[in-house]
């Protein structure tokens, strides 16, 4: 299942630059789906929208940082466990019940953002 960013969070932006995807933004700053990844087409994401991957996306999070679910792999292909949850100084990354994603389906996630 990806990460994600809670309530609890103090803003202080340990996690965001420990994710390999690019998948970690500020509070109200726009994502796309191009940034860190190789992604250069248009995107399918999880809930079936296509995207072009250059264009800015509405923040999920206005108040605090924020995870996109579409971007994150919880690190798989890159480490052994998710590097925002082991930095993080408030233990505010905490796997998203409303995400369930497989190591199988996380890896191809992973090679389909860096293919």
């Amino acid at each position: 299942m990806a990460i994600k960013i809670t309530e609890d969070c103090i803003n202080c932006g340990a996690c965001e630059p420990e994710c390999p995807n690019k998948a970690i933004f500020a509070n109200g700053e726009p994502w796309t789906m191009a940034d860190g990844t190789n992604i250069t087409s248009d995107y399918t994401l999880m809930n079936g929208n296509t995207i072009d991957p250059f264009a800015e996306q509405e923040p999920v999070s206005t108040e605090y940082y924020y995870i996109v679910t579409d971007k994150c792999t919880e690190c798989v292909g890159f480490h052994d466990e998710p590097q925002c949850a082991s930095v993080c100084p408030v233990d505010c990354c905490l796997p998203d019940e409303n995400h369930r994603e497989s190591r199988e389906e996380l890896e191809a996630k992973q090679k389909r953002l860096h293919e």
